[in-house]
């Protein structure tokens, strides 16, 4: 059908075709077809719209001292901020090295006292307390027990019998 109704027109070189449907192209790339440029009427600016832009384009001795400012105050906010940034690495490489040494004082004395604790004989502790201290164990009439209610501390309004 395409073959049927279609004209050359000094396009062929491009492989573009024109047929009753428009124009189609021939092969695998889609080519430019240039077509020309709207007509244009002339923009008219008027005199209040040009003084407006030319306003906001000049730039006075307010807005210059405007920019400036925000500008100083910009570059200062950007050097505290990094200032303050260096200080807290440098305050976490401070906890880092506290932290270190606690870990090592805390094995060094979980160390001392693991060796005293093996070094102590309990039965030669008790035969001691009993025999030359006098101690003797508590008997089931010494021992006072009392019911805790829903406080976490206990008055004591007397001494407890013993």
């Amino acid at each position: 059908m395409a073959a049927r109704n279609t004209r050359t027109r000094g396009y062929a070189a491009e492989g573009i075709r024109r047929n009753s449907a428009g124009y189609y192209v021939e092969g695998t790339a889609v080519r430019d077809l240039r077509t020309m440029p709207r007509q244009q009427r002339p923009y008219v600016v008027s005199d209040r719209a040009r003084q407006n832009r030319e306003r906001a384009l000049s730039m006075n001795l307010r807005y210059v001292a405007f920019l400036t400012a925000a500008g100083v105050m910009t570059v200062l906010m950007c050097v505290n901020y990094l200032k303050l940034q260096s200080k807290s690495i440098k305050l976490n490489r401070e906890v880092t090295v506290l932290e270190s040494s606690l870990n090592a004082a805390r094995l060094e004395n979980d160390a001392d006292y693991n060796r005293i604790m093996t070094g102590i004989n309990m039965e030669h502790v008790k035969d001691v307390a009993m025999h030359e201290l006098g101690m003797v164990y508590v008997g089931k009439s010494q021992i006072v027990t009392y019911t805790q209610d829903d406080n976490d501390y206990v008055h004591q309004y007397t001494d407890v019998p013993g």
